[in-house]
């Protein structure tokens, strides 16, 4: 890495080691107007959840809304919405499955023929084909993406985060007093990086009774808040710890969830 160096390629003539590739175009039949990325710093958090309800949230708004699932060895975007089978493709590229609400959707279950099949790739093929998902899909006119990515700081959320042009990403975080170093991970990769946080997402924030409506917050209270102080960045939504959510993800009927718990999250979103 070169002295002094600000993390921006696009305006360094450095050739060095660790310099950034520039972002690749997306296939030329496609026009996509903004991309969110949605990460998290560890796994459990409830990633693919969130992505699905921001998703529903901007369609339901009369926005084209596309997901892209760069979780490649984890996918499970197309379990929730309840869409199997192969994807169909041309000489053109790949055409993506759309979900009940218009929501056009890519993931790598959707190109296999037993969507339970393991794939045990290595980091450069997984990378290459989420880069593949970017540019070989005929997305069409999309005014918003969300990418899935896995958790961490490993080869797809680097991949995603040099490759794809980013508008912003949303950190997914859960109440424990962990969360403060799990989400300083994804912000400092974020800031490395030179891409807009808009802010955190709470999920397993509190279970409410479903007798006498009060909220119990089971996994804590607080953390989330001092971590957003801490970094600066708002807390865009909180999701509740919600049977009911998970059911319908399991059954393939997420679209019959309430996407209003995210309103706000959206509304930032939009402005991104």
């Amino acid at each position: 890495m070169a002295e002094n160096c600000t993390h921006d390629c696009s305006t360094c003539g450095e050739n060095c080691a660790s310099r950034v590739p520039s972002k690749e175009p997306c296939n030329k039949y496609s026009h996509i107007k903004k991309v969110i990325g949605v990460v998290s710093g560890k796994g459990g958090v409830g990633k693919s959840a969130v992505t699905s309800l921001l998703a529903l949230e901007t369609a339901r708004r009369g926005h084209r809304t596309a997901i892209l699932d760069a979780d490649i060895t984890g996918p499970s975007i197309p379990k929730a919405f309840g869409l199997h089978g192969l994807c169909d493709g041309d000489d053109l590229g790949i055409i993506p499955f759309t979900t009940k609400d218009g929501i056009e959707v890519i993931s790598v279950n959707l190109l296999l023929e037993n969507e339970k099949s393991p794939l045990v790739w290595r980091g450069p093929v997984i990378s290459g084909t989420v880069k593949q998902f970017w540019t070989d899909v005929l997305w069409g006119d999309v005014d918003f993406m969300y990418v899935d990515m896995p958790p961490g700081t490993g080869d797809v959320p680097l991949t995603v985060f040099q490759s794809i042009p980013l508008d912003g990403i949303v950190v997914v975080t859960s109440p424990q007093e962990l969360v403060s170093l799990i989400v300083s991970k994804a912000v400092n990769m974020a800031k490395m990086m030179n891409i807009p946080i808009i802010g955190l997402i709470e999920n397993f924030s509190y279970f409410e009774c479903p007798d006498c409506g009060k909220k119990h917050y089971i996994f804590g209270k607080g953390a989330t808040d001092a971590a957003a102080v801490e970094f600066g960045l708002p807390v865009l939504g909180r999701l509740p710890f919600d049977p009911k959510l998970a059911g319908l993800s399991d059954e393939g009927r997420v679209d019959e969830c309430d996407s209003g718990l995210l309103k706000g999250a959206v509304d930032l979103i939009e402005q991104a």
